[in-house]
């Protein structure tokens, strides 16, 4: 077990590491002076000063930052956050994120470069009597490709986003060729052999082959689908089918990763189970960091765009100080909401849940 919790710490570490590195890349990249480059938090365990940026290890691995002059408020230096093109103060805040992003797209790379194919799902068959069999509906070996917008990724993406009695457009293709249903509804019935109702077709799986390009993409699909998981939460946060006391942070995900490693019957079925959930972690940190809240780089932009609106119209400059009191309020809060749920995450692991 100790083995998986300092594999899982470590990750984290990487996912700070590589998160702070995209913004320290690309503000060295666009001429910004960086102070400090920090990874973890809390009293520093290693320091070295190189040049104008102290590069620093501290004791907490939950955490770090890329401190720039002039990123919270007025600067004369010419070289500070605040007076760069809002171009480059875009690039920077955007970077970390993209960062995440891609190194969760770099491990399911990884993860999938030794199947032997690439599954694609289709409709396998249909039940006798089905009604929707036919050249102007479906038929087998047809891949549902949307449903209403939504990609399908895998089955259960088929049962998620369809709907009875419900007008749908569908996308699919048959035979090479992609094809759309629009407004088509449908509406299970019974089957003879089966008492429940059903729309009446079997879904299953087709294999591209393990080509590069096919690689490519279902690597790219499956950290899409990754970021759809990521969206479906946080509305079911905001409209309450998901509670607060639901989420989960550094602790939380470290306990679990280290379950996930302890459960697996193999080694190999164990670093394969982690690699995958950390990939999603990486890529929900990329998601949830680009949210527009304040003190997250996403409420940054966010103030970015709107400030740069404003004085383009007003030919006036606004004072960052302002900015820097909503993202320090936003702070706040945040480190808050942190702290309950790093209290949660305690309680829920005594309490063996």
């Amino acid at each position: 077990m100790i083995v998986y919790i300092i594999v899982a710490v470590l990750f984290f570490g990487i996912l700070v590491g590589i998160h702070e590195f995209g913004h320290f890349a690309v503000a060295k990249a666009c001429g910004i002076r960086v102070e400090e480059f920090s990874i973890g938090m809390g009293p520093a365990i290693f320091k070295k000063q190189k040049g104008e940026t102290l590069y620093s290890i501290r004791c907490i691995p939950f955490g770090g930052y890329c401190a720039m002059t002039g990123e919270d408020g007025e600067s004369e230096d010419p070289r500070a956050f605040v007076n760069q093109k809002v171009w480059k103060r875009l690039l920077v805040l955007v970077a970390g994120s993209a960062m995440n992003f891609l190194l969760g797209f770099v491990i399911v790379f990884i993860i999938y470069s030794g199947a032997a194919g690439y599954p694609v799902p289709m409709i396998a068959s249909f039940m006798e009597g089905c009604p929707y069999e036919s050249e102007e509906a479906f038929l087998p070996g047809d891949q549902i490709l949307k449903i209403d917008g939504h990609r399908i990724y895998s089955t259960g993406d088929v049962s998620q986003f369809l709907r009875e009695n419900t007008p749908q457009d569908f996308l699919i293709v048959r035979d090479g060729q992609k094809l759309t249903l629009n407004d088509f509804a449908m509406q299970k019935q019974t089957y003879e052999g089966s008492e429940e109702k059903y729309f009446g077709f079997r879904l299953g799986y087709d294999y591209l082959e393990p080509t590069f390009a096919n690689h490519l993409k279902a690597s790219w699909d499956q950290t899409m689908e990754f970021v759809r998981l990521v969206w479906m939460s946080l509305k079911q946060l905001v409209t309450g089918q998901a509670k607060v006391t639901d989420l989960s942070g550094p602790v939380g995900i470290v306990d679990m990763m280290a379950e996930t490693g302890e459960s697996a019957e193999t080694k190999a079925e164990a670093a394969f189970n982690i690699a995958y959930l950390g990939a999603f972690i990486a890529v929900n940190l990329a998601v949830m960091n680009m949210l527009p809240i304040p003190a997250l780089d996403g409420g940054r932009v966010f103030f970015l765009l709107i400030t740069w609106l404003i004085e383009t119209v007003t030919r006036k400059k606004l004072d960052p100080k302002y900015e820097g009191y909503v993202h320090g309020a936003g702070m706040v809060l945040l480190l808050g909401l942190m702290a309950f749920v790093f209290l949660n995450d305690i309680v829920r692991i005594v309490r063996g849940g």
